[in-house]
């Protein structure tokens, strides 16, 4: 069964590998771990302070994968343990009837499994008019803690930095004052 690890990497529109490569390329400074699957924020909690450094600044963030009712994709990215109304999250990013979007839709819009989903899948979801929103505690931060496309690693990688990326991508990024 096909899942969110690095072991089916090579099935995605561009792969963990690839990315990493490209952030090097790019002269970025990130920290890199590798640790089990990491399907919800319960079992990243089981890894943080242990395979994931935690402390010093770091955030580590949850994601969604939303549409809205006019069928416009979103990525929200936010600390992990904030709480979330859909609704009230909706009427901050002015948008209505926002609802998870499928499996089929995140593969085809960011490239990613669930379970995987990251602000670094954004390398496919810029081209595919995706708007991402991110939380202002991820600003805040010291490093962000995410997925590189795959759930069994993660990179630590200061906001700043995250931010240029995601400009060089074509990302459209909105700040959410939570």
């Amino acid at each position: 069964m096909v899942d969110a690890s690095s072991a089916f990497q090579d099935s995605l529109p561009v792969s963990s590998d690839d990315l990493l490569a490209r952030m090097r390329a790019a002269g970025l400074d990130f920290e890199f771990y590798e640790h089990i699957p990491l399907r919800t924020v319960e079992d990243a909690k089981t890894v943080q302070g242990g395979a994931v450094p935690a402390g010093d600044g770091r955030i580590d963030i949850k994601n969604f994968y939303l549409r809205d009712r006019k069928k416009r994709n979103h990525l929200v990215v936010l600390e992990q343990d904030r709480e979330v109304d859909l609704k009230a999250l909706g009427a901050q990013m002015g948008v209505a009837g926002l609802s998870f979007g499928s499996a089929e839709r995140l593969m085809e819009f960011l490239g990613v499994r669930p379970g995987a989903v990251s602000p670094l899948a954004m390398v496919n979801g810029a081209g595919a008019g995706v708007q991402l929103w991110m939380d202002a505690a991820v600003r805040d931060a010291g490093f962000v803690h995410a997925h590189p496309l795959v759930n069994d690693r993660t990179v630590a990688i200061r906001p700043a930095d995250l931010v240029a990326l995601l400009e060089e991508w074509g990302a459209d990024l909105a700040w959410l004052e939570l």
